[in-house]
C-alpha cells in the first residue's frame, strides 16, 4: 500500500448508541490507511434516522476517536445533506433507475414464500415496473405513497477486486432490487453512502465484511451516478473469546475500555493487528503499526477478540509510558522517581494510586511477631546508615551481617513493615522514596 498515491477514507457511524469495539476496529483501520499514503481521514455521521439518532451519541463518538487519537480531517452530516441527495435522486429517476413500488412488508413476505415454494429466488419479482402512470395516479388518490426502489441492472455480472476477500462477483439476477428511499420520504442507508462517497471523494471503503451484498448494489449506483466507485475492502468480523460471535462485543466500547483503566495505545496496538499473522506487541508508537499496515495481510477468518489479551498488552504499555505521558492522571505530589519506581508493577495507571498510597502511608504492616525483634534492630540500623546512597542495601546488608538472615527471612520482614505487602516494586527504589522517617516509623511499628 505504500506505492499508492493518497487516499480519502470515512467512518460512518450511526450516532444511536456509542461506538462498540467493531466499529473503534473499523474507525481505526480507515485511519491508518489514510495515514499510511498521507491522505485524509473524515468522519461521516449517518444521521438520517431522526427519531433514532441523538446528539449526546455524536459527541461520545468525537470524544473517543479523539481519545484514541484518530484524528479526523473533516466531518459530514449526513441530515445537513439532503439537498444533495435531492438532486442525485431526481437524476436516477429521470434515467429511469429508480422507481416507485406499493408492496407492504406482509404482501412481499407472501410473494418470498411463494417463489420459495416453487424452487426460485426469493427475490423482488419487480411487479411495480408494470404499473401505468393511470396506476400510479389511482394509488395516490387512494392515499398510497410509494416507496422507491434502485433498479439493478441484470445484463452483466457484478465484479470487483476486494483487498481483503480478492476477487468478488455477484450475479444481480439473484439480488433484489433495494429499496432506497422509504414511503414517508426518509433514507435508507444504501443510495446516501453512495452519493457521499463521491462528493466526498472517498477512495478507499474499509468496512465489515456484512457490508459485501450492498457493495454489489452499490457498485451499479456508482455507474448510474457516473462515478468511478472506490476500492472496498470488507473485514472479517470480530468474535468473542469464547470463539463465537457475542453479544457481549456490543458493550464493549471506548467508555468501557476507560473505565476499566485500559490505555488508548493498548487498544491500538491490539486491533491493529488483529486478524493478521503480524505479532501483537505493546508498540506505544503509532509508526511501526503503520508501516506494517497491509490489508494483504488480514485474513478471511473471524478475528478473535479478547479482553485478557488487551489487558496484558495494556499492563506492557503502562511499563514504558514516561512520566510525562501519565502526569497528569497520578496522585498529587507524585514525581517521576516514584512514578519509575512502581511502573513496573502496574496493571493500569490508576494503580499508581495505591502505590502512592504506600510511599505516604499509613500502611498496616502485618508483621509477624517472631519477627517483632529483627525489626527493632533493623530500626537501630536505619538510623546509622547512609541515607544520601543506596540506603535498602546499606540496610540489608549491616542486618544481614548482624543477625545472620539471608534471603526470604531477611528481605520479606522489612518489606511488610515498610510496605503492609508481600511483594511489590523493588525496595532499593522504594526506600529513598518512603524516606528515613517514615521508614523507621514502619520499623518500630
Amino acid at each position: 500500500m505504500s506505492s499508492m498515491p493518497p487516499v480519502v477514507t470515512r467512518f460512518a457511524p450511526s450516532p444511536t448508541g456509542r461506538l462498540h469495539v467493531g466499529n473503534i476496529r473499523t474507525a481505526l483501520h480507515n485511519w491508518m490507511c489514510a495515514r499510511k499514503t498521507g491522505g485524509a481521514f473524515l468522519l461521516r455521521i449517518d444521521d438520517t434516522d431522526a427519531e433514532r439518532s441523538r446528539e449526546e451519541y455524536v459527541a461520545a463518538i468525537r470524544d473517543d476517536l479523539a481519545w484514541l487519537g484518530l484524528t479526523i480531517d473533516g466531518e459530514a452530516r449526513q441530515s445537513q445533506r439532503f439537498d444533495l441527495y435531492e438532486r442525485r435522486f431526481a437524476e436516477l429517476v429521470a434515467a429511469g433507475r429508480v422507481y416507485r413500488a406499493y408492496e407492504s412488508q406482509q404482501e412481499l413476505e407472501l410473494k418470498r414464500k411463494i417463489q420459495l415454494g416453487r424452487g426460485l429466488p426469493p427475490i423482488y419479482d419487480r411487479a411495480a415496473l408494470a404499473l401505468t402512470e393511470a396506476d400510479h395516479a389511482r394509488l395516490a388518490a387512494e392515499g398510497a405513497a410509494p416507496h422507491w426502489r434502485f433498479r439493478l441492472d441484470s445484463d452483466a455480472p457484478i465484479e470487483w477486486t476486494d483487498l481483503i476477500r480478492g476477487p468478488q462477483r455477484f450475479d444481480p439476477a439473484t439480488m433484489s432490487d433495494p429499496v432506497v428511499r422509504r414511503a414517508d420520504g426518509s433514507w435508507l442507508y444504501l443510495l446516501p453512502s453512495v452519493i457521499d462517497d463521491i462528493d466526498l471523494g472517498i477512495t478507499h471503503v474499509v468496512r465489515g465484511e456484512d457490508h459485501v451484498s450492498n457493495t454489489a448494489a452499490q457498485l451499479q449506483m456508482f455507474d448510474a451516478l457516473g462515478a468511478e466507485p472506490p476500492t472496498f475492502a470488507h473485514e472479517a468480523l470480530l468474535t468473542g473469546s469464547e470463539g463465537k460471535l457475542s453479544k457481549r462485543l456490543g458493550s464493549l466500547g471506548a467508555d468501557h475500555f476507560r473505565d476499566a483503566g485500559i490505555e488508548p495505545q493498548a487498544i491500538v496496538a491490539l486491533l491493529a493487528r488483529l486478524g493478521t499473522s503480524d505479532p501483537v506487541e505493546p508498540v506505544a508508537d503509532r509508526a511501526p503499526l503503520l508501516d506494517s499496515f497491509d490489508f494483504a495481510r488480514f485474513g478471511r477468518a473471524p478475528a478473535r477478540f479478547d479482553e485478557g489479551e488487551l489487558a496484558q498488552l495494556n499492563s506492557r504499555i503502562v511499563h514504558q509510558l514516561p512520566f510525562d505521558a501519565v502526569a497528569g492522571r497520578l496522585p498529587a505530589g507524585m514525581d517521576a522517581a516514584a512514578w519509575d519506581a512502581i511502573r513496573p508493577n502496574l496493571e493500569t495507571v490508576a494503580g499508581a494510586a495505591a502505590w502512592w498510597q504506600v510511599i505516604e502511608g499509613p500502611v498496616a504492616s502485618g508483621v509477624d511477631p517472631e519477627d517483632r525483634e529483627f525489626l527493632t534492630a533493623a530500626a537501630a540500623h536505619a538510623e546509622t546508615i547512609d541515607w544520601s546512597g543506596d540506603p535498602w542495601h546499606a540496610l540489608t546488608g549491616a542486618l544481614k551481617e548482624a543477625t545472620g538472615r539471608k534471603g526470604r527471612a531477611l528481605f520479606l520482614p522489612l518489606r511488610r513493615a515498610l510496605t503492609g505487602q508481600d511483594s511489590g516494586p523493588d525496595m532499593a527504589a522504594l526506600l529513598p522514596l518512603i524516606g528515613r522517617e517514615r521508614a523507621i516509623a514502619r520499623l518500630r511499628g
